[in-house]
């Protein structure tokens, strides 16, 4: 997994492409500057350019975009496709998780660093992962705002029982992400 190490400065200036995927967890929003993916989603194409504008970036739909705009877009729905198809574990297109609160990028990179594939981790257990062992509400809160989903993978936490619990994308998504990951 790849982060861009752009500053705040730099990204204030940067204009987004903003595209809609459909997959078989749902319709999916894609945001994305030349260099970096910096959302893929559950939210609406729209609440994300609002998102965006919010922050002083400027959006561009995908078809107004041009095709020297659109790599990280193209790079990051044929990772999407194949993970979801079962023939790819991680992602390699490069990560701004700009969007992020400072404590939301440290627990969604966390678990992208301590779950692997196929595995999963209670909220409790990657509260301990950050070094905050008494916050897993806040972790779950935290993954509720993940700007990365599928991609940095929230759906592996699951209820301290093991129940599934919240996502984005509903409880039927990240059963299917995880059931995905367990085929080996």
């Amino acid at each position: 997994m790849q982060t861009s190490s752009r500053s705040a400065a730099n990204a204030a200036v940067d204009t987004v492409v903003v595209a809609e995927h459909h997959t078989q967890i749902g319709r999916l929003a894609l945001a994305a500057t030349d260099e970096a993916l910096l959302y893929c989603g559950f939210f609406p194409p729209d609440a994300v350019r609002q998102r965006l504008a919010a922050g002083a970036r400027v959006c561009v739909d995908e078809s107004a975009a041009g095709p020297g705009r659109l790599g990280v877009i193209q790079e990051a729905r044929g990772q999407l496709d194949a993970f979801l198809a079962g023939r790819r574990r991680s992602f390699s297109v490069p990560l701004d998780p700009s969007l992020a609160t400072p404590f939301s990028k440290e627990v969604v990179l966390a678990v992208a660093e301590h779950v692997p594939y196929g595995e999963t981790a209670t909220y409790g257990e990657l509260a301990a992962a950050v070094q905050r062992p008494s916050a897993a509400r806040a972790v779950g809160k935290a993954l509720g705002a993940n700007p990365l989903c599928v991609v940095l993978p929230c759906h592996r936490i699951v209820g301290a029982s093991g129940r599934l619990t919240g996502y984005a994308g509903g409880v039927a998504a990240k059963r299917f992400l995880l059931d995905l990951e367990c085929q080996d």
